[in-house]
């Protein structure tokens, strides 16, 4: 059976084999004139973005590519883009790429009319309140990746270099006007880009899963988003042209971003600190530090990852059933077990507690670590101490 569907919520999204080929019926249904076309520096040299260019100027839509985008994007890629939607004259984005990619599209969209600079608009308070909503771009989001769920999202993760932090930047009209889930854009991802990326999305539902906050809808998003992704995600990786495995990633990954309105959590805490200290893949941080964040988590979310375990029908279902899957399925997907197996120390230890513990990510965790103990979870990961 084919997987394809246009849905509406979030937002509206059309999801299936070839659905990238409606991108001008998109820009046409925006408004959209003349695009700019934000993506990344590797993706911006392969057919599937010229050929994106050509479908837009053949329906006689301007669009053009900016591409200095880096895998943790900063407020220089984010200005350096609003300078060229600025001069270009253009009136709509196409953010077209993984995280990293959608996350300064959507910046940038928010950007393009406001007078107030891009830290004005940080998840902080009534901040969003600030910004001009009519002055804002339409985007229209391609995610080539199955991780992130930026595609669905009313935020941009992006790093204040100054500062040396990751900043949640935020506004409702930032959520995508169209989406286009195409898994054919996503077959030539490498199975370790699929691996992280994949584990990305998970960490999204898991910690979505596990917050405290009243959200029965968010909660069974997830439940079932964790479902897909342990069915699904070791096909992607071991044979990326399966169109039903990578459909129903992308699938899986939208669903966690949908969820995680409910909150997120010291997975998400930690990682977003190490991003922006070592400049680390977002995905294989949450993924390294999964099941240490879980155990530190046990006492609070005993009984519902007891529940979970049932959903996913694992043996003797349980907490420790849970964590044994998840040991085992990232050592299936070639996750290493440890942050030091990809270069982190212990040299910053109490730093990544104290800016841990000041994420807006913390405020979803089931329970509210001080910062030493956020910096002894990092230590744990970095040694592989499981409590």
């Amino acid at each position: 059976m084919a997987l394809q569907g246009n849905w509406n919520y979030p937002t509206p999204m059309t999801v299936g084999e070839g659905c990238l080929y409606q991108i001008a019926q998109a820009c046409h249904g925006a408004g959209i004139r003349k695009a700019l076309l934000v993506t990344d520096p590797g993706l911006a040299e392969l057919p599937m973005v010229s050929e994106t260019v050509a479908l837009c100027r053949e329906a006689g839509i301007a669009c053009e590519v900016f591409s200095r985008i880096q895998g943790n994007p900063t407020g220089e890629n984010v200005e350096d883009g609003l300078a060229v939607y600025r001069q270009g004259g253009f009136d709509g984005v196409i953010a077209f790429g993984g995280g990293s990619s959608l996350d300064a599209a959507k910046a940038i969209a928010l950007m393009a009319g406001q007078s107030l600079p891009l830290w004005a608009f940080e998840d902080v308070g009534d901040n969003w309140l600030q910004a001009n909503a009519g002055a804002i771009a339409p985007v229209i989001a391609i995610p080539t990746t199955a991780g992130t769920g930026s595609e669905v999202g009313r935020a941009s993760v992006i790093t204040d270099t100054v500062n040396h932090v990751k900043k949640i930047i935020f506004h409702p009209k930032m959520l995508p006007v169209r989406v286009l889930l195409d898994p054919k854009v996503t077959v030539g991802l490498p199975p370790h880009i699929t691996a992280a990326t994949g584990m990305d999305a998970l960490s999204h539902n898991l910690e979505a899963f596990c917050a405290p906050g009243y959200h029965p809808m968010a909660e069974g998003i997830a439940l079932e988003g964790i479902r897909l992704i342990k069915t699904y995600l070791p096909l992607a990786v071991a044979k990326g042209e399966d169109i039903e495995a990578r459909t129903q990633m992308l699938v899986a990954s939208s669903m966690g971003a949908t969820a995680f309105q409910r909150g997120l959590g010291g997975m998400h805490a930690i990682a977003h600190t190490l991003g922006a200290l070592y400049d680390k893949h977002h995905g294989l941080l949450n993924a390294i530090l999964m099941p240490y964040v879980l155990a530190a988590n046990r006492p609070a979310i005993e009984d519902r990852i007891t529940d979970l375990a049932r959903y996913l029908d694992l043996p003797e279902p349980g907490f420790d059933a849970f964590l044994r899957w998840v040991l085992g399925f990232r050592t299936e997907l070639k996750i290493p077990h440890t942050l030091a197996e990809i270069d982190i120390t212990l040299e910053e230890a109490p730093r990544v507690g104290e800016m841990a513990v000041q994420d807006p990510s913390a405020g979803g965790n089931p329970i509210a670590f001080s910062a030493e103990e956020y910096s002894q979870i990092f230590v744990d990961a970095v040694t592989g101490r499981l409590p």
